[in-house]
C-alpha cells in the first residue's frame, strides 16, 4: 500500500473508533437522590388521569437537571420503624454510593398508637431510627437531609389550622440540629402555604374528588393527607426553593 492511501486508510480507521467510542459511552449521572418515607412522598401508581393521587417525590425529579437521578423508595403506611423492619432501608443502604443524597421524611405512620408494628415514641423510638439513618448514610460517604412531615389540611370550625403532628417535627428538627444535618421543616413551609390558601382553595392541592371523575374513586374522596398533581408539584418546589435558600450543594443541580 502506498504511503499515501495507507495514512487515508489509518485515518478513516481510527474515525471509524472514535465514533463507536462516541455511540457506546454516556456520561452517567453524577448523584442519585434516595427518598425514604412514606405515603406523602411516595411514587404513585398509573397516570395522573387514572388516578389523581400524587407523593411530591413522585415529581421532584421535575426539578433537576439529567445529571441527578432520583430513586423513590418512600412506601405507603411506613413509619421510621416499619421502614427499617422490613428491610427496607437495608436494600437501599446496599446501593448508596459516595456522594449520593438521603431524603429522609418519617412522621406520619409513626404516630399510630394502635399499631405496635409503626408506632414509635417520638423521644426514644423516633429519634433513635432518625439517628440510625443519618450515620448510616454517613458511613457510606453519602449526605443525609432530615426534613418533618408536610402538613395534613385539617381546618377547625373557626377557620384555624390545626396541628397533627405533635412533637415529631421538633424532634426531627432535634435531631438535624445535634447531629449537623440539613434540615427542611415541610410541616413549616407547607402550613404556610395551605394557610395561606384557605380552607376551601387549599382542598385544590389534596386528594378532594368529585364522585364519578375517576373509576378508581366512584364515590369521590375527601383526604386531607394526601395530595393530588397539583399539591405534589407545588410540594416539590418547595423543597428546592429551600435547597437554593440554605445555599445547599445540591442546588447547583437543580433546573
Amino acid at each position: 500500500m502506498r504511503p499515501i492511501k495507507k495514512t487515508i486508510a489509518y485515518s478513516f480507521l481510527s474515525l471509524l473508533i472514535l465514533l463507536a467510542m462516541a455511540f457506546q459511552w454516556q456520561p452517567g449521572p453524577d448523584l442519585t437522590i434516595y427518598l425514604i418515607g412514606d405515603s406523602t412522598m411516595a411514587d404513585k401508581p398509573g397516570t395522573a388521569e387514572e388516578n389523581p393521587e400524587r407523593g411530591w417525590g413522585q415529581l421532584l425529579p421535575e426539578f433537576f437537571n439529567d445529571r441527578v437521578v432520583i430513586k423513590n423508595h418512600a412506601v405507603n403506611g411506613r413509619s421510621s420503624k416499619s421502614f427499617l423492619d422490613e428491610g427496607r432501608w437495608d436494600t437501599v443502604l446496599k446501593d448508596l454510593r459516595s456522594g449520593d443524597y438521603v431524603f429522609i421524611q418519617f412522621g406520619h405512620n409513626d404516630q399510630k398508637e394502635n399499631d405496635p408494628k409503626r408506632y414509635t415514641n417520638p423521644w426514644t423510638g423516633y429519634r433513635r431510627n432518625l439517628e440510625k439513618y443519618v450515620n448510616d448514610t454517613r458511613s457510606k460517604g453519602a449526605y443525609p437531609i432530615i426534613l418533618s412531615s408536610i402538613v395534613r389540611r385539617k381546618f377547625n370550625e373557626e377557620g384555624t389550622l390545626v396541628d397533627t403532628h405533635g412533637v415529631y417535627p421538633f424532634v426531627a428538627r432535634q435531631v438535624a440540629e445535634q447531629l449537623h444535618v440539613p434540615f427542611i421543616d415541610m410541616q413549616l413551609l407547607t402550613e404556610d402555604y395551605v394557610i395561606a390558601l384557605g380552607p376551601e382553595k387549599s382542598k385544590e392541592i389534596y386528594l378532594w374528588v368529585e364522585p364519578g371523575k375517576y373509576e378508581k374513586f366512584p364515590d369521590g374522596k375527601q383526604d386531607d393527607t394526601h395530595l393530588n398533581l397539583k399539591g405534589a408539584r407545588e410540594y416539590a418546589r418547595l423543597v428546592g426553593e429551600e435547597l437554593r435558600k440554605q445555599e445547599m450543594p445540591l442546588a447547583d443541580f437543580l433546573k
